[in-house]
């Protein structure tokens, strides 16, 4: 078990985006940064997955820590790929993760007029020209690690540029015939810096813009103008902008505005046994490998979210991998255990049997029943209890019992005697067959002065089982779900992830018996099944004449220290 927790102190240690702010703030030598203000901008074109969640809780949490704010921006800079349904649901995972950006919510997309200003500046300055290769030839023009990238238009004349820079915007001319590059260096050893496309034209309706543009910034463009906009002082991304970060500071430095964030990059999160390319999890959905984003096998956070995991879990998750530099893979079994932490201490307790056979207790009185008062979650002295009823038919999973016990099995077989939970004490008398030698109905006698499965005589009692009572039972659907794939790297380039799928992720069990305490469950609840591991209601499928519940991780703790 993990119980090392971070602190004030130590954070730093564990988080170098933090180690340079506290650098920062302690030199005082840059009055702009005095008030940490940071920004989440995510593209609307997925939903997010887990790896977003750390990126949230580093942007979020970072701003939180220096009592800072921090802005959700939606990069709508391409409008082939946006949806109005992504904005919103990303919107519900931030606020579900615990997070509130208040009234900074905004689109780059409110910034085209000034993005478009502020590259006309470039131009009359000569950092800027109108390009007509195509995308092709910018491709086979741009040269090697010791040739330059050739560009014929790279001397075009200021005022030409400008005259095509406004007849691309009025919609002259095709997708695909005229760029606006930068003019930054053709023998940059940073491939990104060699006069990279700032704009490009694309007539695509955007769905919030309408037909009012033809053209769209790029987003390394972009980026660090929405920032200066902003007012953001830390711009906190991923590893991957790590070589865009000189173009970043180029706009920066050379726009019409005065503000001078910085961009700092940390290493995205990998989990085994996971995809986390948008275009891979839109590959399932949309080709039927899951059922919609929300499916409880997906990394997404809905996904997540409906097969149980809690805000929680997943903040502490991102807190105890750190923020580093350098990427590595954790294992899920870390995020599993997080979730097993929180739930079992915010869990209620329940009885089901997943498998039912049934139990009957041949001398308990035919038309007799009582209840039991059992505690809610015996680890929260303030959840109360409940009274689970009992009577002489009852429902006990099929591999509680065993006519010819193997060496080591202390649960029911004939002549042995077993404790049922908070209830008796019962010695197994046989069994009932089908025709197919199936057992259908098991036998047991009970001990009347074992009430609560005490023994006043002292004589030990080695196995205790879970029951439901057959009077009171609720029926219900019981998922399982296990990893979606069988590989511990799915996502490696040299591997078709598809073909890494697991074909029993998911396990779906008809008939289950439930207390009736769980009768009027409904979502978000979670419980935690004795003795089978950790279920919530299904978010989207459950209904009081339908239960349906998702098991949201095992009993055992899968994570090595």
């Amino acid at each position: 078990m993990i119980d090392e927790r971070k602190t004030p102190e130590t954070e730093s240690a564990t988080n170098f985006i933090h180690a340079i702010i506290d650098e920062e703030l302690a030199t005082k030598s840059n009055d702009y940064r005095r008030s940490v203000h940071t920004r989440f901008p995510p593209e609307p074109n997925g939903y997010l997955h887990i790896g977003h969640a750390k990126a949230i809780c580093i942007d979020f949490g970072t701003a939180l820590k220096y009592n800072g704010v921090c802005n959700l921006r939606m990069d709508d800079t391409n409008p082939t790929k946006e949806d109005v349904e992504y904005v919103d649901a990303i919107q519900e995972d931030i606020r579900w993760l615990g997070f509130d950006w208040e009234d900074r919510f905004y689109y780059a997309s409110d910034y085209f007029e000034t993005m478009y200003n502020l590259a006309v500046g470039l131009i009359k300055k000569g950092l800027a020209y109108v390009c007509e290769l195509t995308p092709e030839q910018v491709r086979d023009n741009r040269g090697d690690l010791t040739h330059p990238a050739i560009s014929p238009y790279r001397d075009r004349p200021i005022e030409e540029s400008l005259d095509l820079f406004a007849r691309m915007r009025a919609g002259e001319f095709a997708d695909g015939t005229m760029t606006l590059r930068a003019k930054i260096d053709l023998a940059s050893g940073n491939f990104n810096m060699r006069d990279p496309v700032i704009y490009r034209i694309n007539h695509a309706h955007h769905h919030r813009q309408g037909d009012r543009w033809c053209i769209y910034p790029m987003y390394d463009y972009a980026h660090p103008i929405e920032d200066m906009l902003e007012g953001i002082t830390y711009s906190l991304c991923s590893l991957e902008f790590e070589d865009h970060r000189p173009l970043y500071n180029w706009v920066a430095e050379n726009v019409d505005y005065d503000a001078q964030p910085r961009q700092i990059e940390f290493a995205r999160l990998g989990i085994n046994y996971t995809v986390m390319s948008k275009r891979k999890l839109r590959r399932l959905v949309e080709e039927g490998f899951v059922a919609g984003w929300d499916d409880p096998r997906m990394p997404t956070l809905c996904g997540l979210r409906r097969r149980g995991y809690t805000p929680a879990s997943i903040r502490n998750f991102c807190e105890r991998i750190g923020v580093a530099k350098v990427p590595n893979t954790v294992d899920m079994g870390l995020l599993e255990h997080c979730l097993r932490e929180d739930l079992n201490a915010n869990a209620a307790r329940a009885m089901a049997v997943l498998h039912p056979v049934k139990l009957t207790i041949t001398n308990y009185p035919d038309d007799a029943s009582e209840t039991f008062t059992v505690e809610n979650n015996p680890t929260d002295p303030e959840s109360g209890t409940r009274e689970v009823s009992f009577s002489k038919n009852l429902w006990i999973e099929q591999d509680d019992f065993m006519e010819e016990p193997v060496k080591g099995y202390f649960r029911m077989f004939p002549g042995n005697e077993v404790r049922l939970k908070s209830a008796y004490v019962v010695r197994c008398t046989g069994c009932r067959k089908d025709e197919n030698g199936q057992v259908v109905e098991v036998f047991a006698e009970y001990d009347p002065a074992t009430r609560g499965g005490d023994t006043p005589d002292g004589r030990k009692v080695r196995g205790t089982i879970h029951w439901v009572d057959e009077a009171t039972a609720v029926d219900a659907e019981v998922r399982l779900y296990s990893s979606l794939f069988t590989d511990p790297d799915p996502d490696a380039a040299d591997k078709d992830f598809i073909s890494c799928l697991n074909p029993e992720s998911l396990e779906t069990l008809h008939g289950c018996k439930m207390e009736a305490s769980l009768a009027t469950a409904t979502a978000p609840a979670a419980f935690q099944f004795m003795r089978l591991g950790y279920f919530c209601v299904d978010n989207r499928d459950s209904a009081p004449e339908h239960l349906v519940f998702n098991r949201a991780v095992s009993l055992k703790d899968s994570f090595k220290k």
